[in-house]
């Protein structure tokens, strides 16, 4: 660098004002000087530059405001030959050995003449030492020279062949001190802030600012007074969830909930914010874990259908008031035939004094907005299809409060559009993933449209709509509400279409697994409510509805009044047993029970033994998984074994309990082969299935049992094996996973019971099954009962030698010392143990 020229001011003309003439600069009318400075550009401060509009080097700032100065006079920049001559000047002026009034001075006319555009950028470029010297002044303590600094790293880094150079030159870092500042004026925020957007374009960048400790700054502006200053806060972080690398440390920073909270608020006089808030949302809802974090701040995924899709929507004028799901509001005065009855809804509600929940008023809200919105043609206007710049092929969303986004997508279920159906249907089972959101589509009329849609003659259409359905009949009060809309009847058909695909079965399988449920029927069957009637009155209520007819009849749960005998025929039946036989185990579960549901009503008993059921039992009871030898299982994933294993439990106690069903009809006993089923039923009693999936085997052997008669030969195997593999292994699970000191009392005493009855192999059941530590563990903390007992057991244990070195490794000898010396009642129990020890 040449020779600074100490206490060097810039020329009088160069702050003075000049005559003035428009002239065009990059489409955004400019003036000229009329003296020998003719091209010099003003800088108005109410136009927006951005070097992506007059630059031919693909610029790609978004949003670029003007610095804030006072006179248009001090913005004249020189251009022509002679003016540029003075850029060398002002780098000159910015070297370290200035006074920093000089500095000042130089980078605000540096900052003013980058305004002209790609050229004026290049000239001050050219200057090796300029970048360096106008990142050293983001360390100014002066707000101007700071602010001018970083409006000038602002336009520099606007361009794309000089972003990468302000990186590398250390801007990221200094503007990462100088936002750690105390105090800073607003400009100087946002000038800083617009720079880190610039360079937030590069990829490469993003991550560097994303792993630095700007993050926790950047979430922090986003609550600034001023408006600018989040806006472009806004702006570098909707640019940093571009990269979902980035997603994680954003997250656990905490940028959801701040975001969240400017799109709910809509920040007043900003729509940029609002933009950039969502963008930066929708970038992260594209992960699973981030938009449930989306959704608990109150907000939902909404699919873009285009404004053309809405067109099909027809309010019903003439109807009478009724709430979203269907419930009719009686009135008296016939209602206005231009809606007004809907959307007053809410004060005749309350002028009749009726029971409306508040999940009920939030949906009567959401959907009255959203119809006027749809009424007044302000949903998805075809200029934010235009300006949006997405292809077709691209789905595209936005995000809307939950009680908008409820009633916005069943408002488009209601449309006739394929492909917008089948979007809000997905959408709906992908928000669908706690209780309040299940039941907010349910009181917004959501069930009504997709029973409706089940048939729809559009398999897409189909497979969205039986999607939603299946994530929302999680939900005790949804399938209520599938019962009362009669969706059993399309279900059903469904079904029993044995062409319909391998994922469509699952989840019709799935929703009629919960309607169809066995143990909700046998409840109808033995409970009526309490005594008193409340149980009833409360469920009159919520059944009933808001009809506003005291006397109106509550429906039973009872599923026999709703035809489910008819729909349960032989086809339907036969078509479950075919399940049981081809699918997977998890299939074979839910069709097993359903088929247990039909058992438990009497009127299908008819239909259920007409069909051929021992071989879909056979299947279950023959699964893949339990018939694989140990080297087989060895080549194998572990962990996917242990998952197959579970699997098959399932299955198979679900047909145990199936099978077990059917042993109460004479006629099924007298046709089935109890012998063949209790072979296989032993073999599973013997595997590794999970010990909470062997009760249902070991009661269905028990009974098959009694079937056998007295010339059977396994009359007492039978039962000596149901208590080594399932009661005994039961008991010690309870002695050692049980809080509770009465539960492990009992079942310790009960395994006393067992072995003091000499069962063959009893003793080496308990200790195979790992249960040495848990009974000396139950001698220091058990009741004076369990205690007993447990003293029972381990010396029964020790008479086997193999057992000795298991009992002193579970510190039994200076427990047992303790309680000799102790005195108690089982005092020589204890002693008599300790000699049989090798101590």
């Amino acid at each position: 660098m040449a020779l600074p020229i100490p206490g060097l001011k810039p020329p009088n003309y160069l702050l003075k004002g000049v005559l003035l003439t428009p002239v065009a600069v990059g489409g955004v009318r400019r003036r000229k000087a009329t003296n020998t400075f003719s091209n010099s550009c003003f800088y108005n401060p109410r136009i927006t530059w951005a070097c992506n509009c007059n630059c031919n080097d693909g610029g790609t700032e978004v949003y670029v405001n003007p610095p804030h100065q006072s006179s248009p006079a001090d913005f004249d920049m020189i251009k022509d030959s002679s003016g540029d001559g003075h850029i060398a000047l002002f780098v000159r002026m910015l070297g370290l050995d200035h006074d920093p009034l000089d500095r000042e001075q130089a980078i605000i006319a540096l900052w003013k003449y980058s305004l002209g555009g790609k050229q004026c950028v290049d000239m001050i470029m050219q200057f090796r030492g300029s970048l360096n010297l106008t990142i050293n002044l983001l360390r100014s303590d002066s707000d101007a020279a700071c602010e001018a600094a970083a409006g000038l790293l602002r336009i520099i880094s606007s361009l794309n062949m000089y972003r990468e150079l302000v990186a590398d030159s250390g801007a990221i870092e200094e503007i990462n001190a100088l936002l750690t500042r105390s105090s800073l004026s607003p400009n100087v925020k946002e000038q800083n802030l617009c720079t880190l957007w610039n360079l937030s374009v590069d990829e490469k960048l993003r991550n560097k600012i994303a792993n630095s400790d700007l993050l926790p700054l950047l979430i922090k502006f986003l609550e600034d007074e001023e408006v600018r200053v989040k806006e472009a806060a806004g702006g570098v972080l909707a640019n940093l969830a571009l990269t979902a690398s980035n997603h994680k440390n954003m997250i656990e920073a905490g940028v959801i909930p701040k975001l969240a909270m400017l799109l709910k608020t809509e920040v007043e006089g900003s729509k940029v914010i609002t933009k950039e808030a969502r963008n930066a949302l929708l970038d992260l809802a594209k992960d699973e874990y981030s938009k449930i974090l989306i959704m608990e701040e109150g907000l939902l995924l909404v699919p873009l259908v285009g404004a053309a899709a809405y067109k099909s929507f027809r309010p019903a004028l003439y109807s009478w008031p009724s709430l979203p799901d269907g419930t009719k509001i009686e009135q008296n005065p016939k209602p206005s035939r231009y809606g007004a009855s809907e959307l007053l809804l809410g004060l005749n509600i309350e002028d009749n004094n009726a029971n409306i929940e508040e999940e009920k008023m939030k949906a009567v809200v959401g959907r009255t907005r959203q119809q006027f919105l749809a009424r007044i043609g302000a949903i998805e206007t075809e200029e934010e299809n235009k300006s949006s710049g997405e292809l077709p092929s691209n789905p595209r969303f936005t995000l809307l409060p939950w009680i908008d986004g409820v009633a916005r997508l069943v408002l488009i279920l209601g449309l006739e559009d394929e492909s917008a159906i089948a979007r809000a249907a997905d959408a709906i089972a992908d928000v669908s993933v706690n209780e309040h959101m299940r039941v907010s589509f349910k009181e917004a009329g959501a069930i009504n449209h997709l029973v409706r849609l089940i048939n729809h003659p559009s398999d897409t259409v189909k497979l969205a709509v039986i999607r939603a359905l299946e994530r929302l009949s999680i939900s005790y009060d949804v399938c209520q509400r599938m019962e009362a809309e009669n969706a059993l009847y399309s279900l059903i058909y469904l079904l029993s279409n044995s062409e319909i695909s391998k994922s469509l079965t699952r989840m019709i399988l799935d929703i009629l697994t919960r309607i169809l449920d066995p143990s909700k029927e046998m409840k109808s069957k033995f409970y009526n409510g309490p005594v008193n009637g409340s149980m009833k009155a409360w469920s009159a209520a919520r059944n009933a509805g808001l009809t506003g007819n005291e006397n109106g009849k509550v429906a039973t749960t009872s599923l026999e009044t709703a035809n489910v005998v008819g729909l349960l025929d032989s086809t339907v039946l036969s078509r479950l047993v075919d399940i049981m036989r081809t699918s997977s185990p998890d299939l074979q579960r839910k069709a097993a029970s359903i088929l247990e549901f039909a058992a438990v009503i009497e009127p299908c008993t008819e239909n259920i033994l007409s069909i051929d059921l021992e071989t879909g039992l056979d299947a279950v009871f023959q699964q893949k998984t339990l018939n694989d030898t140990e080297s087989e299982i060895d080549m194998q994933n572990p962990e996917l074994h242990a998952l197959e294993v579970e699997e098959a439990g399932h299955a198979i106690s679900a047909a145990s309990r199936l099978l077990t069903r059917l042993l109460d009809f004479e006629q099924f006993c007298h046709n089935v082969n109890a012998s063949h089923f209790t072979k296989l039923l032993r073999k599973v009693l013997k595997s590794d299935i999970p010990l909470h999936h062997k009760d249902w085997v070991a009661a269905c052997l028990v009974k098959l049992s009694y079937l056998s008669g007295p010339n059977f030969d396994y009359d007492n195997t039978i039962n000596i094996e149901v208590t080594l593999h399932e009661t005994i292994p039961r008991l010690i699970e309870q002695i050692k996973t049980s809080y509770s000191s009465e539960v492990q009392e009992a079942s310790v005493i009960e395994l006393n019971r067992i072995i003091s009855e000499e069962v063959v192999n009893s003793t080496r059941a308990v200790a195979a099954k790992g249960g040495i530590f848990p009974l000396v563990k139950l001698l220091e903390n058990g009741s004076e009962q369990a205690v007993e007992a447990a003293l029972a057991i381990l010396y029964n244990l020790s008479m086997d030698s193999e057992n000795h070195a298991a009992i002193i490794a579970a510190g039994a000898v200076p427990i047992l010392r303790r309680l000799v010396l102790a005195q108690r009642s089982h005092w020589m129990r204890a002693l008599r143990l300790l000699r049989t020890l090798p101590t």
